[in-house]
């Protein structure tokens, strides 16, 4: 397996577990530059790509194709990079464009919510309550969003070849038993 897709609920830690595992494996490390990559290739504005793959979509948006465009921007450049194979992707959907692909090792982290809490906090300088606020705001958005467009949750295990709780696992471990499995 040359592929390695990375997904994580925000504050899990899946960002630096992604950039250990390249590291360790001399593999590119991709995620925002997908965006900024679609947003200059396509002409379109990166807010527009971000909102079409992260927001749940609105009522309006299931009459409107606009979302539909936007999606399959993110997706043909995401798919680009990937044929280049070595590739760790953590960040938005990677793993729902690459079903089917034989060569993918699919990583879904988990990490409990008061530590999620915790680094939401410390990173944005917020109340406990702010915090866990916009962390269920945001894995709202991303199961909706799922749900919507391919009627499965993100939450799903089945979804993954690999689930790691990072409570229970350092984030060196798990970077060493992702590299181990596709050794």
């Amino acid at each position: 397996m040359a592929i390695i897709t990375i997904s994580r609920g925000s504050f899990s830690r899946g960002k630096e577990v992604a950039e250990k595992v390249a590291k360790k494996l001399g593999y590119d490390c991709i995620s925002r530059d997908i965006l900024l990559d679609a947003s200059g290739h396509f002409n379109t504005p990166e807010i527009k790509l971000v909102r079409a793959i992260h927001d749940a979509p609105s009522i309006l948006d299931r009459f409107v194709q606009g979302k539909d465009k936007y999606i399959t921007f993110f997706q043909a450049t995401l798919l680009k990079y990937l044929k280049e194979d070595n590739i760790v992707y953590h960040g938005l959907a990677g793993h729902f464009f690459v079903k089917g692909v034989s060569h993918v090792l699919k990583v879904r982290i988990i990490s409990d919510i008061e530590d999620r809490v915790r680094c939401e906090m410390e990173r944005e300088k917020i109340s406990a309550e702010e915090a866990m606020r916009l962390i269920k705001k945001d894995d709202d958005q991303r199961r909706k969003w799922s749900h919507n467009l391919y009627g499965i949750d993100t939450a799903d295990s089945s979804l993954y070849d690999l689930v790691i709780h990072i409570r229970k696992i350092s984030v060196d471990d798990a970077a060493d038993i992702i590299c181990h499995a596709v050794a």
